[in-house]
C-alpha cells in the first residue's frame, strides 16, 4: 500500500472519530451535524491550516533585514531545493524548534524559534531548514497540518464530552431508540478519542520523518550537519521544554512533548538515536546524497 494511500486512509479514521463524537453526542441527527462540521473542518484546513498553526505559536511574519543571516541560509537552500522562498516566521520560545506548514510549496511557511537561533551554527541551522525543505518538497506539511486541525477538533469535542459527562447530560443517546451511547459511551469516548487521535498522528509522522532527514541531507549537502543539530536539539528541549499542543506536536522537526521510558512508544517521532545513526551512515556513502 502506498504512502499516499495509507495517510488518506489515516486521516479518514480522524474524519470517523468526529462522526463517531457525533453519533454519541446526538444519535443520528449529531451524525449528520458532525458528517456536515467534518467536511467544513477538512476544508478550512486546506486552506486555513498553516495560519491556524502559526497562530496557535505566536509566530511573527520574518523580513530580510530583521533576521539577514536565516534569511539568506533560507533562500539559499530553497534555490538548492528547488521551491519557491517560503514565508520565515520566529516563535517567541527558547525551547529549541522548527516546523514548516502550508498547502503547498507555492503557500509554504517555515518556522524556527528564538531558541534554535541562540543555539545552532550555520551548519546546524541549514540542516533543520532542509529538513523541513524536505517536508515541503514531499508535500508532507499539508497532510500535518489537516491532521494537526482535525486533532485538535477531536481533543476538543472530547473535553466538551467529559464536562457533559461530568453533568449528567448524555445527549439524545439516552435514548434507546436514538443510536447514541449515553453518559457511559461520552464518558469511553473522552478517553479513547484522544488517544486514538494520537496513534493516528502518530502513524501519519514516523515514516515521514525518516524520509524528511534523508532528503533534507541531500539538500544541504551534509548529513553530519543535521546530526549534530538532533543532537543539540535532543539535550536543550529537555532541559527548555516548549509549551506545545499535543494536537500539533508531529509538525515540529523534535517532538516538544518528548519523554523518556513509555512516553517514546507513542511519539510522533522516531526514536531520535536511530535518526542520527542513518544519518551518519550517511555521510559514509556519498553516493547516498
Amino acid at each position: 500500500m502506498s504512502n499516499s494511500l495509507k495517510t488518506a486512509l489515516l486521516l479518514g479514521l480522524l474524519t470517523g472519530i468526529i462522526l463517531g463524537i457525533g453519533q454519541l453526542f446526538g444519535g443520528s441527527q449529531g451524525l449528520v451535524i458532525a458528517f456536515v462540521f467534518a467536511v467544513l473542518i477538512n476544508f478550512g484546513s486546506y486552506w486555513f491550516s498553516d495560519k491556524i498553526v502559526l497562530a496557535m505559536y505566536r509566530a511573527k511574519q520574518v523580513q530580510p533585514n530583521e533576521a539577514p543571516e536565516l534569511y539568506q541560509i533560507v533562500q539559499n537552500l530553497a534555490i538548492r531545493a528547488q521551491i519557491p522562498m517560503p514565508r520565515l516566521y520566529i516563535i517567541p520560545s527558547e525551547s529549541p524548534n522548527a516546523f514548516a506548514t502550508g498547502r503547498n510549496p507555492q503557500h509554504a511557511a517555515v518556522a524556527v524559534t528564538e531558541g534554535i537561533m541562540r543555539i545552532m551554527s550555520r551548519e546546524e541551522l541549514e540542516g533543520v531548514i532542509a529538513h523541513e525543505f524536505s517536508h515541503v518538497k514531499n508535500r508532507d506539511i499539508l497532510i500535518s497540518s489537516i491532521a494537526a486541525t482535525l486533532a485538535g477538533v477531536i481533543m476538543m469535542l472530547a473535553d466538551m464530552a467529559r464536562w457533559a459527562a461530568f453533568f449528567g447530560y448524555g445527549g439524545r443517546g439516552d435514548r434507546e431508540d436514538d443510536g447514541g451511547g449515553g453518559i457511559l459511551g461520552l464518558v469511553l469516548m473522552s478517553i479513547l478519542a484522544p488517544v486514538a487521535a494520537m496513534l493516528i498522528q502518530m502513524a501519519i509522522s514516523r515514516s515521514r520523518e525518516f524520509l524528511a532527514d534523508a532528503t533534507g541531507a541531500r539538500i544541504s549537502g551534509n548529513p553530519l550537519g543535521l546530526a549534530s543539530a538532533l543532537e543539540k536539539l535532543d539535550r536543550a528541549s529537555q532541559m527548555v521544554p516548549m509549551e506545545a499542543r499535543a494536537e500539533s506536536a508531529h509538525l515540529f522537526i523534535m517532538n516538544p512533548l518528548s519523554g523518556g521510558g513509555l512516553l517514546r512508544l507513542f511519539s510522533t517521532h522516531p526514536p531520535i538515536e536511530e535518526r542520527i545513526a542513518r544519518l551518519r551512515a550517511m555521510s559514509y556513502s556519498p553516493r547516498s546524497f
